[in-house]
């Protein structure tokens, strides 16, 4: 079974962008929806609306609260989840691919 939230949970995740440094993914459900086990590399979540939603890992679980426009750091990890509030959740996660900045510099268009 894939760990990748856009093959296992496809009504959910959506790619908006990819390039060889990032994945853009777009996440909305409504209350009620569950996640299948999936996981992501160290990422940034943008939060587009305000939502409740419990995290589960293995036996851990926690609530949490988001309010729309706030940015969060989220560390490579593997969980489902499920809203458990009355709103959709509405987020946009910027995933980071493992690659060398260094590499691209040396040998790269980028801004001089």
């Amino acid at each position: 079974m894939t760990k990748d939230p856009v093959a296992s949970n496809p009504d959910h995740y959506k790619v908006v962008f990819e390039n060889d440094r990032v994945r853009v993914l777009e996440y909305t459900d409504v209350p009620g929806d569950k996640t299948t086990p999936h996981e992501h590399p160290d990422s940034v979540m943008y939060t587009l609306s305000s939502f409740r939603r419990r995290l589960c890992s293995g036996d851990a679980q926690r609530d949490v609260e988001m309010i729309a426009g706030s940015t969060n750091w989220l560390p490579a990890q593997q969980h489902y989840g499920e809203n458990i509030g009355d709103t959709p959740t509405h987020v946009i996660f910027v995933e980071l691919k493992t690659g060398s900045a260094a590499a691209d510099a040396e040998g790269g268009l980028g801004p001089s």
